[in-house]
């Protein structure tokens, strides 16, 4: 199917709106009207957002891998430029202009892709399994006493929030305020700007931090890159590593979980290895589901479908995947064919990393909680609205009551970590489970409390 200039205009049907309930309750029955009026349609991503919506899998390859034709420089975006766009709206911080590795093109993406993918290269998988089994001890002490959680809020939510710190060298001070403005870029629509002012700061003082003592972690291997990045080049490179990174992970994570506790036949979750429940979401429920905007660089004809130059055109990966002409690669499992991981010059760097975060973070939990349960009707659970990503609210769960052992068990494996520079009295394993030590980790935050125990 070709992507030609575009020609007559039909009369176009009217915009799905996928910015509310009705959307995030069944976007695969919206995905499906779209998909009878071709490959794409209009979309409203937010009230008075316009969007096209690639909705065919063939036809999202083509935009993906077509780099003549679609840019993504969102300084293109027509609306934007002529004030038809509101300043606060909710989808502005995931499409608005930034210069890095998302919304730049030709050599300048070159470049920085190079940056990205070469520091990422750094991160040794076995390394990675290794920072993640503590966090996850960790997490799991907070709860498991009492025999119930929402393995959302109080689980997969943290770990690549902290993960991401360690990853990244963040001390403690700023790995706290990190942590609550990623919370807000993602949590809240009304919050979502403040927390990118609040990401901004936290960042830049990092990289300043990381400039005079450079440290063992990307960071820093982004500051020491060939590439010469800038202050402000280095700090929206790692928006977007934290911001691609902490969002698709825990809806990963929390999806994955929510289909291995499921015990209804359509889901298959009985008896399912955790590396198949993984694979089965990101072809049903990819966790970014509607993303990679692209703007054409002049009108053209998406397969009898007219979009206009320097309008967002949207890859609902979500919809690729369940593209009808698909189900023999669906039926095969074929892990290539789906496009959770998007394709083309702007394909996920971090794939690998990704898929073993979610493998170690699932495993932990249910090799310590073996009875671990839905505590609600799986047919209650609510989905957050929003037109990118497919996320639960919540998923609440329960379980036999276990011991807090598991900080004290990690502690005895882990190796001598050298002094802080600001040295914190190190709380002895048992008292690392008391209650009141655990809500004072609260207060103070869960980087911070968390380097308290491991030295990190």
């Amino acid at each position: 199917m070709d992507i030609q200039h575009a020609g007559a205009t039909p009369s176009a049907p009217a915009r799905c709106p996928m910015h509310g309930a009705d959307f995030a309750a069944d976007p695969q029955g919206s995905y499906d009207k779209l998909r009878a009026h071709g490959p794409a349609a209009p979309v409203e991503l937010a009230p008075g957002v316009d969007a096209t919506l690639v909705v065919q899998h063939e036809m999202a390859l083509r935009v993906l891998q077509n780099t003549t034709l679609f840019a993504r420089d969102s300084r293109r975006w027509a609306a934007l430029n002529e004030g038809r766009i509101s300043l606060d709206s909710p989808v502005l911080p995931m499409m608005a202009y930034r210069p890095n590795v998302l919304f730049t093109d030709g050599a300048v993406h070159l470049r920085l892709r190079k940056a990205v993918t070469e520091s990422l290269a750094k991160l040794n998988i076995s390394r990675i399994r290794r920072d993640v089994e503590p966090i996850a001890d960790y997490l799991i002490d907070q709860f498991s006493e009492r025999g119930r959680a929402d393995l959302l809020n109080d689980y997969a939510k943290l770990i690549p929030l902290l993960l991401f710190n360690k990853m990244f060298g963040c001390p403690a001070d700023i790995g706290d305020r990190l942590n609550t403005g990623m919370s807000a870029m993602f949590d809240g629509q009304d919050d979502a700007i403040k927390g990118i002012e609040i990401v901004a700061t936290c960042l830049q003082e990092l990289i300043t931090l990381k400039r005079r003592e450079p440290g063992d972690d990307v960071t820093s291997w982004l500051i020491q890159h060939s590439a010469g990045l800038n202050d402000e080049e280095l700090r929206d490179q790692l928006i977007v590593l934290m911001g691609a990174g902490l969002e698709p992970q825990r809806n990963l994570i929390a999806s994955s979980l929510l289909l291995l506790l499921s015990d209804g036949p359509s889901e298959r979750g009985s008896g399912m290895l955790v590396e198949e429940a993984i694979d089965h979401v990101l072809w049903n429920n990819p966790p970014i589901a509607n993303y990679a905007t692209h703007y054409p660089l002049q009108d053209v004809d998406l397969g009898g479908v007219p979009v206009d130059a320097n309008t967002p055109v949207v890859i609902s990966f979500a919809a690729a995947n369940s593209d009808p002409a698909l189900n023999e690669a669906r039926q095969m499992a074929s892990k290539g064919a789906h496009l959770a991981f998007g394709a083309g010059p702007h394909a996920c760097p971090a794939k690998d990393p990704a898929l073993v975060i979610a493998l170690t973070a699932i495993e932990k939990i249910l090799n310590a909680l073996p009875d671990l349960t839905l505590s609600v009707p799986q047919d209650s659970l609510l989905w957050r609205p929003g037109p990118f990503h497919r996320a639960l609210v919540s998923l609440p769960v329960r379980f036999s009551p276990t011991p807090a052992t598991r900080i004290a068990a990690a502690m005895r494996n882990q190796a001598p970590m050298p002094a802080a520079t600001d040295p914190v009295h190190r709380p002895a394993p048992q008292q690392a489970a008391a209650p009141a030590a655990r809500q004072e980790q609260r207060k103070k935050g869960f980087w911070s409390s968390f380097l308290d125990v491991f030295r990190l």
